[in-house]
């Protein structure tokens, strides 16, 4: 499943985000970045996770992070997760799972009994110079940005 790890170049990716904007690595050269991968957009833990993040967001700023959302939901979906919680970060609405795929976040799942595919929750974060920083597989969602800003 998850290849990459600490070390690794970030793969190079672009997607499109909820208003139609292009992201790609490149753009945020120079500064760090997270990209966290959730399931579901509105879904319960994944709007404690995204919402952790929004609230602490004036710390990642001060240490010259961006963060994007990233999952398999429509612009649409994304827009309207966005906008509910008023997110001051992109999401990204990765559809043709190309950004899940690259970074290995796409997989077998298990949830009450079932198996599927799915995208498991992981952040990734990339420093000033596109290397893979840290990559956190047991996201807290309550408590995700003291993972982050450690």
């Amino acid at each position: 499943m998850i290849t990459l790890k600490k070390g690794d170049k970030a793969p190079d990716f672009s997607a499109l985000d909820q208003d139609g904007k292009s992201h790609q690595l490149a753009d945020y050269a120079g500064k760090k970045l997270v990209v966290f991968f959730y399931p579901k957009a509105s879904t319960p833990g994944c709007t404690a996770e995204a919402c952790d993040l929004r609230d602490n967001f004036e710390r990642f700023q001060a240490n010259n992070y961006e963060l994007l959302g990233v999952s398999a939901d429509s612009a649409k979906a994304q827009l309207k997760f966005k906008d509910k919680y008023e997110f001051p970060f992109p999401l990204l609405a990765d559809e043709d799972k190309s950004v899940i795929q690259a970074f290995g976040v796409w997989g077998p799942k298990k949830f009450m009994g079932k198996e599927y595919d799915g995208i498991h929750r992981t952040t990734f974060v990339i420093d000033e110079n596109g290397i893979i920083e840290d990559v956190i597989e047991k996201v807290k969602t309550k408590e995700h940005a003291s993972q982050i800003l450690k």
